[in-house]
């Protein structure tokens, strides 16, 4: 039996935050804001995998109104994720995500998103796909105030 998860995130960009993107830190004046790490594109990808088994959303397993994700590793919260996943009987066929941001260009670290990716989730780089692009200076995106993020999973049930 195979299952489709979709995720989606969004985040404001601000002066002085660490740029984190699947987990590579992106050297940037500008980052991500928000309670956590604020990794835009992992976000949506914890998404689609709690998605694709009907588990909720981040928010019912990591919520903003509690400390303890304050400043937290993404890539952690991940794991958590994919632990979870993997308890349902299912494991990643495979995942593939876009990041919509202006700048900084993040061409040179895609390999290394697809690595700490595949690490956190035990699979081959093969199994990730990372894309970046930008909405030609439209919309919140575009004219560098914020940073989205897409994600889609297909997870089969393991024998």
């Amino acid at each position: 039996m195979f299952r489709v998860g979709f995720g989606y995130d969004a985040h404001p960009l601000s002066p002085g935050r660490r740029c984190i993107l699947c987990g590579v830190d992106v050297p940037s004046e500008i980052g991500p804001s928000g309670h956590s790490d604020a990794d835009v594109p992992v976000h949506a990808l914890i998404d689609a995998l709690l998605g694709a088994l009907a588990l909720g959303d981040i928010g019912n397993y990591f919520p903003d109104s509690d400390d303890k994700w304050l400043d937290a590793d993404s890539m952690y919260m991940l794991r958590l994720v994919y632990a979870a996943v993997q308890q349902q009987g299912y494991s990643l066929g495979n995942a593939d995500i876009t990041i919509v941001l202006e700048y900084p260009r993040l061409s040179a670290y895609i390999m290394e998103m697809r690595a700490a990716l595949a690490k956190s989730l035990g699979s081959d780089e093969n199994q990730i796909s990372v894309k970046a692009t930008t909405e030609e200076k439209m919309g919140f995106t575009g004219d560098g105030t914020g940073i989205k993020a897409y994600a889609v999973v297909l997870l089969s049930k393991d024998s």
